[in-house]
Parts: structure tokens; C-alpha cells; sequence
């Protein structure tokens, strides 16, 4: 099957540098935004196979990847929420799909509630449910601190291995190639924020219809907080990939697109 990649490019908007490939071409519009320490091109083998039924834009958040980075800029949740509109809004695209995985589930809740427009569907991956008096993220910052550490003095797959036992040699080359490219800084405040950010106070003030994706493995969400998330959001629809952790498509990639069921309109 031929690829579904268009091209990487780059849009200022927010104030800042923004960069995205885009797979597909075609389609209702979808927005992907990785987590903590995911360059774009690491969700490349996820936008291929969503490129087939959607004109796919996956993101490099500030700091991370190829987008505008630096002791100069800030990295709170409100801004990168903004960037996500701004994103979509220098773009041109409406009746958009947004999907974010960890960290960016958590920004795609506040740009939903900060006024998005053009927003139809929200898609939460596994995101942090960490906050203010509720039990930390299962990860540490170190790992993260750690690992970048390593690949910014350079290093190969094999040293990566240390980070993320159970991926493949193509996965850690990729990271090892890429993870110097997340600025530090911008990690730690991101961390931080899972503990200080109240995402929960967000959810009642969706209202667009909005998918939550268990990972059946990550420890990142567990049965009381999908009740507590309903309960907060009674029209939140829930699905689970239970062979998968945190890194859903990395651990089960068939039983991930199995994870949006008919939600998106279009088979994945």
C-alpha cells in the first residue's frame, strides 16, 4: 500500500513557529498531538493508516520536534491549548477532529473549553488524570529528564532499550533519533502541570462528543476515574485496548484504530 504522506511544513501561528506533517490530504479534517516527549514523526507510523480516511495533521508541540523552542517561551497548558487553536485556525480547518495522546488529551480538553472553533470531535488518549490532591502520574520525571539527557550527548536503539524495554528496534531508533529534540525545560514543566492542572474542572464544559481510550495495561487510568470522568461528562463515551499500556499503538496498533469503534464516522 502506498504511503499517505503529503509533506511537512510549517505555519506561524500563536506567535511562534509551528511544524506538521500532514498524511492523507483528503478527508474531514484531523488533528493528532503526541505526548510529553513525541515528536511528530514518532506518531508517523499512526498517521499513515489514519491518512487513508482523514486529512491528518499530526503536531510538534512546542519544545519538542522541529516547532519554535527555548528558554524564552512558556509551556503551560493554556498556551499550548492556544496554539492548538491557532494551529487550526491559521490552517483554515473547521469540522475538525482532535486527538491527543497524554499530554496532549489533557491540552485538547483546555483548547475544547478555551474556544476552539471548528472543533466536532475530541479524542482522549490515555490522558494523565493526575491534579491538584489526586494521586501522582504512575511515570517520573527523571525517566524523562534522564532519557533526553542521554540522546542529547547522542545514543543508539540499544541504549534506548534501557527507557522502553518492549519496543521495537525501529520504535528506539526513531526516539534515539529524535528525543534530543525535546527541550528540557518545557518536559518538566508539562510534568509539573499533570500535578498542578485541574483538568477535571474542564470536562463539564465540553460540548462537542468526546471519546476517552483506556489503556487496558498503562495504570495511567483506572475504573474509579472513568466513573468519575462520566459522572463529570455524562455523555463521554469510553472504550478500552486491553493488551495495551500507556503507548497504545506502540504496544497493540490493530487493537488501537479497534479502540475508536465507529466514533470518528469513518473505519480506521
Amino acid at each position: 500500500m502506498s504511503s499517505t504522506y503529503q509533506y511537512g511544513a510549517n505555519v506561524h501561528a500563536n506567535g511562534i513557529r509551528q511544524h506538521y506533517l500532514r498524511y492523507g490530504g483528503q478527508g474531514q479534517p484531523l488533528i493528532l498531538v503526541p505526548g510529553i516527549t513525541s515528536p511528530a514523526i514518532t506518531w508517523g507510523f499512526v498517521a499513515e493508516r489514519l491518512g487513508q480516511q482523514f486529512d491528518t495533521y499530526v503536531l510538534d508541540v512546542r519544545g519538542r520536534g522541529l516547532s519554535s523552542t527555548g528558554p524564552e517561551l512558556a509551556y503551560d497548558i493554556d498556551t499550548c491549548a492556544d496554539d492548538i487553536i491557532a494551529f487550526a485556525e491559521a490552517l483554515g480547518l473547521d469540522n475538525y477532529i482532535l486527538v491527543g495522546h497524554s499530554m496532549g488529551a489533557r491540552f485538547g480538553i483546555r483548547a475544547c473549553v478555551r474556544g476552539a472553533k471548528g472543533l466536532a470531535r475530541l479524542v482522549l488518549l490515555d490522558p494523565p488524570v493526575s491534579g491538584p490532591g489526586r494521586r501522582e502520574y504512575p511515570s517520573k520525571l527523571p525517566w524523562y529528564v534522564d532519557s533526553i539527557r542521554d540522546a542529547s550527548l547522542g545514543c543508539d536503539a540499544d541504549h534506548m532499550r534501557g527507557y522502553c524495554a518492549s519496543w521495537t528496534h525501529e520504535q528506539l531508533q526513531l526516539r534515539a533519533e529524535w528525543l534530543h529534540t525535546c527541550y528540557s525545560d518545557a518536559i518538566v514543566t508539562t510534568f509539573n502541570g499533570f500535578h498542578e492542572d485541574d483538568i477535571h474542572s474542564d470536562l463539564p464544559n465540553i460540548q462537542v462528543p468526546t471519546l476517552l481510550m483506556v489503556a487496558g495495561k498503562g495504570g495511567v487510568i483506572l475504573a474509579e476515574d472513568e466513573a468519575e470522568m462520566r459522572e463529570l461528562l455524562p455523555s463521554l463515551r469510553i472504550s478500552h485496548v486491553a493488551n495495551a499500556g500507556h503507548m497504545i499503538p506502540w504496544d497493540d496498533f490493530d487493537g488501537f484504530f479497534e479502540g475508536f469503534e465507529d466514533f470518528l464516522g469513518a473505519p480506521v
